[in-house]
């Protein structure tokens, strides 16, 4: 019998109707697109799939990912925007204009009263490395590997303010055994 999915009260069997469903993006929204954008692409080595303007709403959206080796994205726009669309683990970040004009402004991170939204979560295939990388980078740290009661997870933030969890899958599978 194959697995289907760890069973609590309140899950239900998939419907059929969503068949094929799949969580696509999660968006961001960001005080100042050069600053965010050179992070995520130059901290996690994302790409920018694809950049929408909304002229009559003032903002841009800019959604980011990762490729894998040899994947070829279509250099039509309007294909680009349909595979993009198609993709998993996708992040979107959205600038409403004018905000990097603003002194003081800030999203709310989440974590803060009243929390909502956490974090996003980065799976890395070492967890020494990213460390030594992000130092490397000046990336600000919540938490570091070795601190807290939660080993080998670390905590990191993007230019807004946002959450970032970094975990090494393979450290990861005793987490939640029970003893």
């Amino acid at each position: 019998m194959s697995f289907s999915g760890e069973q609590y009260p309140g899950v239900e069997p998939p419907a059929r109707e969503a068949s094929g469903f799949r969580l696509n993006h999660t968006m961001l929204r960001i005080k100042d697109p050069q600053r965010s954008l050179a992070f995520y692409t130059r901290v996690f080595a994302m790409q920018v799939l694809r950049k929408l303007d909304f002229e009559e709403m003032g903002f841009s959206l800019y959604f980011l990912g990762r490729l894998d080796e040899g994947e070829v994205i279509p250099k039509d726009a309007g294909e680009r925007t349909v595979w993009t669309f198609q993709q998993r683990g996708v992040l979107e970040l959205t600038h409403n204009w004018g905000t990097e004009d603003q002194p003081g402004f800030t999203y709310h991170d989440g974590n803060a009263e009243p929390q909502g939204f956490g974090h996003i979560c980065f799976s890395v295939p070492e967890l020494d490395a990213a460390i030594a990388w992000f130092d490397a980078n000046d990336v600000k740290y919540v938490k570091r590997p070795e601190q807290g009661k939660m080993k080998d997870v670390a905590f990191i933030k993007d230019p807004d303010g946002y959450w970032i969890e970094i975990v090494e899958a393979a450290r990861m599978k005793e987490v939640g055994r029970k003893t």
